[in-house]
């Protein structure tokens, strides 16, 4: 066997920021305890170490977690009690169901037809794309695994019936504008969903430990209005920003009719998949109402996918995506916690709260979503960016009157728009761009502008849609 490759080279920043708040403990506040200070220290060098990834971000979050056991700031069952949490365990629920829709092969289906439907031009192709995207998001907590698993290989695909390849310098006939317009759509999703990627479901625990709890239902409900505007006005506005030079796509129906031909009738796998996950969409449409825990739903869709055989144990075991994400988020969420429970959160609160002393709380909560929004700029993970600032932000927004559940939506959302931001900006960015089909600067010039518009919609309309639901 070979060692596995670390680089060393990325654990300097990470141990350098940590070390410097660690030993500038003399000059903290009065009101932080020194624990707090500590883990501060370790929890910033935690992030940071997520965004150069010496190690991929379990390795580092396990390493951040031993040296706070180790440190002696919080004894080990504290640290652990972090891996108990629900909604931890109802993300990793969530992976295998998605590994049910992949193995069964129901979401290529799903998109084919799609494709067939709304196929004829390349605006349609769009759409249908993004519909997919829509159909598979409550279940698939995994944005990247929705884009780059179930919707890329269909673009990629489509690109090459058309002959489009950045290979050859063709890649603006159809691909380019495919690509991005997925980017988007699948971002659009994200915020839709509490469940439709790892960072929402953040969010929802941080909220919780600030005492203000946001069911499934609330977050849907909420975003329903905006998301839906967001879905049918930006594809629009990136054929008109980016168009392809390939308008029309007949061949595209006859291509997703032999795919699906070559398929063959529905199997009894994806039909016993598709009724699980109507099954679970329902119920956690319900869950506030017959106070059935979300986590619990998910638990019963994966339980009723093995007793079909539809997954495996063997499947559940090989999920990697959800095995690692359980034990990252777990300690990440167990150190924002634990920030909370020892007094910094509050202490950071009270003082950014202070000095916006004076303003109406309006005006407090739009300043921080333009914060929010615009320091992603430095994040190369939502989750990181969400695990370091939405605790504070939120605790800021509420101690300068903000109403609770709308300043936790609001925030919430705006941790999933912030990745109109660069090519980095989160998983789907990166698998999308790395395709090679849109430029940098294309990239950046275009979520400038989208940025703007998601702004407007989720932070004005969305608020006052919200209004209207009597959130707030």
């Amino acid at each position: 066997m070979t060692l596995n490759k670390v680089k060393y080279r990325d654990f300097i920043a990470p141990l350098l920021v940590g070390l410097i708040i660690w030993l500038s403990s003399p000059i903290k506040p009065a009101s932080v305890s020194m624990n707090a200070w500590h883990i501060l220290a370790i929890f910033v060098a935690t992030i940071i170490g997520c965004i150069t990834r010496p190690l991929p971000i379990a390795g580092v979050a396990i390493i951040g977690l031993t040296l706070t056991v180790l440190l002696g700031i919080v004894p080990m069952d504290t640290a652990v009690a972090g891996f108990g949490s629900s909604t931890v365990w109802m993300i990793a629920m969530a992976y295998f169901m998605s590994r049910g829709f992949i193995n069964t092969g129901l979401g290529r289906r799903v998109a084919l037809v799609f494709v067939r439907l709304f196929g004829k031009r390349t605006l349609g192709l769009a759409y249908a794309l993004i519909g997919v995207d829509l159909v598979t998001a409550p279940a698939t907590p995994s944005n990247t695994a929705r884009a780059g698993g179930i919707v890329y290989p269909i673009i990629q695909s489509l690109a090459e019936t058309f002959g489009s390849d950045p290979k050859d310098g063709t890649q603006s006939k159809i691909g380019s504008f495919l690509v991005f317009a997925e980017f988007h759509g699948d971002l659009i999703t994200s915020t839709m969903f509490m469940t439709a990627m790892a960072p929402n479901l953040v969010a929802v625990t941080l909220a919780k430990s600030l005492h203000i709890t946001l069911s499934w239902m609330q977050w849907f409900l909420a975003g329903i209005v905006p998301g839906l505007i967001c879905l049918l006005v930006v594809p629009y506005l990136i054929y008109k920003m980016y168009p392809p030079e390939i308008k029309d796509t007949p061949n595209a129906k006859q291509w997703a009719d032999d795919e699906l031909a070559k398929m063959g009738k529905m199997s009894l796998p994806e039909k016993i998949m598709g009724g699980v996950f109507l099954l679970a969409l329902v119920l956690w449409m319900l869950s506030s109402f017959i106070g059935l825990e979300a986590s619990l739903v998910a638990f019963m869709a994966v339980s009723l996918l093995l007793v079909a055989g539809v997954l495996s144990v063997d499947d559940v075991l090989h999920e990697t995506g959800a095995w690692n994400t359980l034990v990252w988020f777990s300690i990440l969420i167990f150190m924002a916690n634990e920030l909370n429970k020892l007094g910094f959160i509050p202490w950071l609160s009270g003082a950014i709260g202070g000095a916006l002393k004076g303003f109406s709380w309006g005006i407090v909560l739009a300043a921080l979503v333009l914060f929010y929004f615009y320091s992603h700029y430095l994040f190369a993970s939502g989750t990181a960016h969400v695990s370091a600032m939405y605790g504070a932000l939120l605790g800021v927004a509420v101690s300068a009157g903000a109403p609770a559940t709308f300043a936790a939506l609001i925030l919430g959302f705006t941790g999933s728009i912030f990745a109109s931001t660069t090519h980095y900006a989160n998983g789907p960015a990166s698998v999308l761009f790395g395709s090679g089909y849109v430029t940098q600067g294309k990239w950046w010039q275009l979520n400038f502008i989208l940025g703007l518009f998601y702004l407007v919609v989720w932070g004005g309309i969305g608020a006052l849609w919200m209004k209207v639901i009597g959130i707030w």
